[in-house]
């Protein structure tokens, strides 16, 4: 973060300060939201949490380095002043301190969203553009109105490239942050069903994620859109937007595209890459036939800031998962291995996921693929269909055997398996992790391949963790 006096934040926040000793005090550390990331020159901002108050830590926060805190009220206690500056919104305060940082460090800003494949996109497109130049990217799925500050005030004035991953639970959200930190280069990588439980549909959730394309500048002002050619509501935004329209995909317009696409080494995909400038061979370290899309969009922001097909093939070949519980691909020493992908689930990470774990399995003739999967949510009144498809399409695959982990919607898993054809004891209905763990362990084999997938409420990186470990927490 480049230096603020406590004054200027003031200024910048429209707060009173309590008990500052000197308001020319500098923050010059990170903007945190938990007291143990403290170090000197930080300033902590007091949120409430579902179980703790950052109010409650406020002071040992100061004691830990911070030059002051960031709260909704005075924090000082009858024994120790603590310098604070109160606002009436803490959250709206980091936004308004993160739009002022960005205004005046003019680096380029690039921002993405989509339904699907956002943090392994920005995880591939961080690693592209620092090679070079100092960037600052989106830690994890930070994607909100409390990461998206927290990941902007990490920049300084040695950042060239800020890579902002933006999520979306309605219409407007995204428009809030892009209003925080403008970008030059918007992304969008697709209009699934993630959430669609909220939104109601996908022509509501194009709406919402299009606000992201009408943020950015006109074309002579250097706006850029990146849009998928092969999702036809994402390549409809390109009327909603003044920026100059690049897309990438399999479609014969697209400017950014893959030939020759095959999947090699188990499971990772090797393609051909064609830019305007040119073409290069990649080979990817991902696993998963999905990661050529991803991999596509990643290259196309990449050419935008002037990296050479040349430089842009050897970083999609060298890069690697960033982000944890993202097909995160183990090896245990009896020859099992492991896919933990239970960061999150929609319908269309499931299905990528499921034809990513038949891949490395056909690359070794009668190595088992296991599906350990769990239920999907926020998908409303399509939850069932959804459930059942996925269940169909581990059978239609050749998975060896479906473990399905969960109440109602892993029932629904189960019996899309057991109705799609004549699996029996392929497919099994069991209630939580511990009966998930006891299975497995019970019946895997050296050189067995185990998918573990589901939304992030249901847990399963434990199953995973356990299989990995030989320990099982309890669910």
């Amino acid at each position: 973060m480049i230096p603020l006096s406590l004054t200027e934040i003031t200024g910048l926040v429209g707060g009173q300060p309590h008990d500052i000793p000197d308001p020319d005090l500098k923050v010059t550390g990170p903007v945190v939201i938990d007291s143990r990331e403290v170090r000197p020159g930080s300033l902590f901002a007091a949120l409430p949490g579902e179980h703790v108050d950052g109010h409650d830590y406020a002071r040992g926060a100061v004691e830990a380095g911070a030059v002051a805190v960031l709260a909704t009220r005075p924090v000082s206690t009858p024994d120790a002043p603590v310098p604070a500056l109160v606002v009436p919104d803490v959250v709206a305060a980091m936004g308004a301190i993160a739009r002022a940082v960005v205004e005046r460090l003019g680096t380029t800003v690039v921002a993405l969203t989509g339904s699907a494949g956002k943090t392994s996109t920005k995880d591939l497109i961080a690693q592209l553009l620092q090679r070079h130049g100092p960037t600052v990217w989106t830690h994890g799925s930070f994607n909100n109105e409390i990461g998206l500050p927290l990941t902007a005030l990490r920049a300084d004035t040695t950042t060239q490239h800020l890579v902002l991953e933006m999520g979306a639970r309605g219409k407007g959200h995204i428009r809030y942050l892009t209003d925080l930190t403008p970008p030059r280069i918007g992304l969008v990588l697709n209009v699934g069903t993630a959430h669609i439980g909220e939104f109601g549909g996908r022509e509501q959730i194009a709406e919402a994620k299009g606000e992201l394309v009408e943020a950015l500048p006109s074309a002579e002002d250097g706006g850029v859109a990146v849009l998928n050619a092969d999702d036809p509501l994402v390549r409809a935004m390109a009327s909603r937007t003044k920026a100059r329209t690049v897309l990438f995909g399999e479609a014969g317009d697209a400017h950014v595209r893959a030939s020759n696409v095959r999947l090699a080494d188990g499971g990772r995909p090797a393609f051909t890459l064609h830019t305007p400038t040119g073409c290069g061979d990649v080979t990817m370290r991902l696993y998963g036939e999905h990661h050529v899309s991803n991999a596509l969009a990643a290259a196309a922001v990449a050419h935008e800031t002037g990296m050479s097909v040349d430089e842009i093939a050897v970083a999609l070949s060298e890069a690697g998962q960033l982000s944890r519980w993202r097909m995160e691909v183990t090896e245990r020493s009896d020859g099992v291995t492991v896919v933990n992908d239970a960061y999150n689930a929609n319908p269309e990470s499931m299905r990528a996921a499921l034809r990513a774990l038949a891949a490395m399995g056909a690359a070794t003739p009668g190595r088992r693929t296991w599906a350990v999967l769990g239920p999907m949510a926020e998908l409303g009144d399509e939850s069932l269909a959804e459930h059942d498809a996925v269940g169909r399409l581990a059978v239609r695959l050749n998975v060896s055997k479906l473990v399905a982990v969960g109440g109602r919607e892993a029932a629904w898993l189960d019996m899309g398996a057991k109705n799609e054809g004549s699996w029996g004891e392929e497919s099994v209905h069991v209630s939580d992790v511990r009966a998930a763990v006891d299975l497995l362990r019970s019946e895997l084999r050296p050189g067995d391949v185990v998918l573990v997938k589901a939304s992030r409420s249901v847990g399963l990186e434990q199953l995973a963790q356990a299989l990995l470990e030989g320990e099982v927490a309890g669910r």
